[in-house]
């Protein structure tokens, strides 16, 4: 099951979707088309600059969430959790956030910031050389917002550490669940960890 929507990218696409149903109208009637529609954050990726928000109206879907519009709120981003309620307006694929009104965090899961520490900078670039040869694997699982997923060794169903700059390196924009890859694999300080990867 995909975890994602397939209209990334589709932020200024003006074409109307067929079949969504209207949420309470906002009461500016110069706004025609704009609705009130709150939900909660369920992922938003801040170097690609959007996200998503589950409405609360399941007739309405998934509002799609610009980092320009929580700008007056002092954010580029959002946690996955937090509430929403927006004016939003109908796009080709959906709904898309023209303001954010409100936003609640209290349930909201904000990622730790902490200190790097020189250990955890580790470059699986640097680790090529003491790579195996590629092999074949499978996506277990891969969080955007973390930046990180895990994949499943053929040879022994082990899991693999897989980074999304690993990723990005090979011309990957995203993977998704028991998609087949081939990937380098080298012995990392917390077990295996894929540091080269291409499409199978």
């Amino acid at each position: 099951m995909r975890s994602e929507p397939q209209r990334e990218g589709d932020e200024r696409d003006d074409g109307v979707m067929p079949g969504a149903t209207a949420a309470t109208r906002a009461p500016d009637g110069d706004d025609q088309g704009v609705v009130a529609v709150s939900g909660v954050i369920k992922w938003f990726d801040v170097t690609r600059g959007f996200g998503f928000a589950v409405a609360d109206d399941a007739g309405v879907g998934d509002v799609l969430i610009h980092f320009s519009v929580l700008q007056p709120h002092g954010r580029r981003s959002l946690p996955e959790g937090a509430r929403v309620e927006t004016l939003s307006v109908q796009r080709g694929r959906g709904y898309q956030a023209r303001e954010v009104v409100a936003i609640d965090l209290s349930n909201a899961v904000e990622e730790p910031v902490r200190p790097p520490r020189a250990t955890d900078r580790i470059d699986p670039v640097t680790l090529i050389d003491a790579a195996g040869d590629y092999e074949g694997v499978a996506v277990k699982w891969f969080n955007r917002l973390k930046g990180y997923g895990f994949l499943v060794r053929d040879r022994d169903d082990s899991d693999v550490f897989v980074h999304m700059e690993t990723l990005r390196r090979a011309g990957i924009a995203a993977i998704e669940p028991e998609q087949r890859l081939r990937a380098r694999i080298v012995d990392g300080r917390k077990g295996p960890l894929a540091v080269s990867v291409e499409q199978d």
